[in-house]
């Protein structure tokens, strides 16, 4: 079994398999293409058609949703501690550089997911997305796969919600008001710092936080409830009080209904790598982060509960609600709900099935 490497320009041979990729999938199930274009270059995408498109959470995960849809594996977005990175390794690439630029895209990911909303067997119950990695990152330009996963939510009336550090969502506004006519739409931007040296060096490939936060504007202008992750809060890097206080100010301005603290962890994966990021960039901070992660992927109890206290005490000086989210439902009185958040206080899933019919 392998990848398949086809040139976007047809008539160009096909590159030679690796033999990682020959475990993984059939001659013609994966289609892999580069584009030598400023936006994508030095990425590739592996095309696929999978199986399955609504996974289920593990229950032991405790998280507020029982099902995610996620088009895409890999994310362009190169957040140095992305706790994804260790998804990569269920289909034999790299969790380093090859997860920021090495793209799983699910090409039938629309048509998978109208096909099961159809099914007797679906009880309608909410959809999150957005858990794992970005479903509007930069790939989402190209491939346009969530209008089509939008509508099918729409016409179906399925309830969901979506976790994004993306300005690309404002490109389906529409799609969103159009589903929060006839169902609970929930919507919430990830912004864990407004420092512009941090987020250069530790999320190089996504918007800076002010884009993002006026993507919680345009959202509250159309009426369209937003809510902010403040995520990761990274410690003795993005911590100080003052850079709290200036992160929940900049989140109360741009209009969100909400706003969630939630600390950096380091899961296996996002573990190795974000250490040597940190050891090249702050290598005096080495001894103190294995201090402070000893004990495994999550920092101290007592210090979540201080960034968690610090962070509510602002949201109720600046006047929003630190740990709800409106549904963003037009002409209701918003639901309050817990944000969505990322899978990674679950445990690790399975792979998920990836392969033709």
């Amino acid at each position: 079994m392998r990848w398949d490497h086809l040139a976007d320009t047809p008539g160009t041979p096909a590159a030679p398999a690796a033999p990682a990729e020959i475990a993984l999938f059939g001659r013609d199930a994966v289609t892999t293409r580069t584009f030598d274009t400023p936006e994508f270059r030095g990425i590739t995408f592996h095309e696929v058609r999978a199986k399955s498109i609504v996974n289920r959470v593990p229950g032991a995960s405790r998280m507020p949703f029982e099902w995610t849809v996620n088009p895409y594996r890999g994310c362009t977005h190169a957040c140095v501690y992305c706790f994804a990175r260790k998804t990569h390794s269920y289909l034999d690439l790299d969790t380093g550089i090859g997860f920021d630029s090495q793209i799983v895209v699910k090409v039938n990911a629309p048509e998978l997911l109208r096909a099961h909303l159809a099914s007797p067997r679906w009880q309608g119950a909410h959809i999150a997305m957005g858990t794992n990695v970005d479903c509007y990152q930069r790939a989402e330009g190209r491939y346009r796969l969530m209008p089509g996963i939008l509508e099918a939510l729409r016409d179906r009336a399925n309830p969901f919600s979506i976790l994004t550090k993306g300005t690309l969502i404002l490109r389906d506004l529409e799609l969103l008001r159009q589903a929060a006519e006839v169902t609970e739409v929930g919507v919430s931007v990830s912004v864990g710092f407004t420092d512009q040296e941090l987020w250069r060096t530790v999320e190089p490939g996504t918007p800076a936080p002010e884009r993002r936060l006026d993507v919680v504007r345009t959202l509250a202008a159309h009426g369209i409830g937003c809510g902010v992750l403040m995520a990761p809060v990274i410690p003795f890097l993005g911590d100080r009080p003052e850079q709290l206080r200036a992160t929940v100010r900049a989140v109360a301005e741009a209009g969100a209904t909400s706003v969630t603290p939630l600390v950096l962890h380091l899961r296996p994966g996002a573990r190795e790598w974000f250490l040597g990021w940190l050891g090249r960039h702050h290598p005096g901070l080495v001894p103190r982060y294995e201090r402070m992660y000893a004990g495994g992927a999550y920092a101290p109890t007592w210090y979540q509960r201080r960034i968690t206290r610090q962070v509510h005490e602002l949201a109720a000086e600046f006047g929003i609600g630190p740990a709800d989210r409106g549904t963003g439902r037009r002409g209701h009185r918003p639901e309050r709900r817990p944000a969505p958040v990322p899978e990674h206080h679950a445990r690790v899933p399975e792979p998920e099935q990836l392969t033709l019919l």
